[in-house]
């Protein structure tokens, strides 16, 4: 199975020529794309904590804001325009720098907010959400009398 895998995969790179794929990597369809260019981010779990990592370089920490709340965490951010780039007369040959304000969320469910932690350090920022405890003698089975 993985090597008609792999031989559908090379068919597929036959057919997207170097021309095609350029077209693809295009800036005119970069907006399609669904995956996040801004604020990459890494989450790990443990038994006791999530770990959050996003990249959010050139952000104030000022500017960042975390809620968490029904079970969602949101991140944003907000960066003003960049003024080095324009030449004397206001003219911009490329630019990829993101700026205005981003925003990313996650379902991390129940984290106690009272243990949480955030810090923000050469670009990166580092959310620790420990997990809530759980609670003894609660659930959802009834007892029949």
């Amino acid at each position: 199975m993985a090597n008609e895998i792999q031989r559908h995969n090379n068919m597929f790179d036959d057919v997207m020529s170097a021309g095609m794929r350029n077209l693809l990597n295009d800036n005119f369809f970069s907006g399609f794309n669904a995956k996040a260019d801004h604020m990459k981010t890494d989450i790990a779990e443990t038994d006791k904590n999530y770990v959050v990592k996003v990249d959010m370089p050139g952000f104030d920490k000022k500017d960042i804001h975390i809620n968490y709340e029904n079970n969602i965490l949101t991140i944003t951010g907000r960066r003003d325009t960049f003024d080095d780039l324009s030449d004397k007369d206001g003219n911009i040959l490329h630019s990829e720098r993101n700026y205005g304000q981003m925003s990313r969320s996650f379902r991390l469910p129940e984290v106690d907010l009272k243990k949480a932690s955030a810090h923000y350090s050469d670009g990166v920022l580092v959310l620790t959400l420990p997990k809530l405890a759980p609670e003894a003698g609660t659930g959802t089975h009834i007892e029949i009398e």
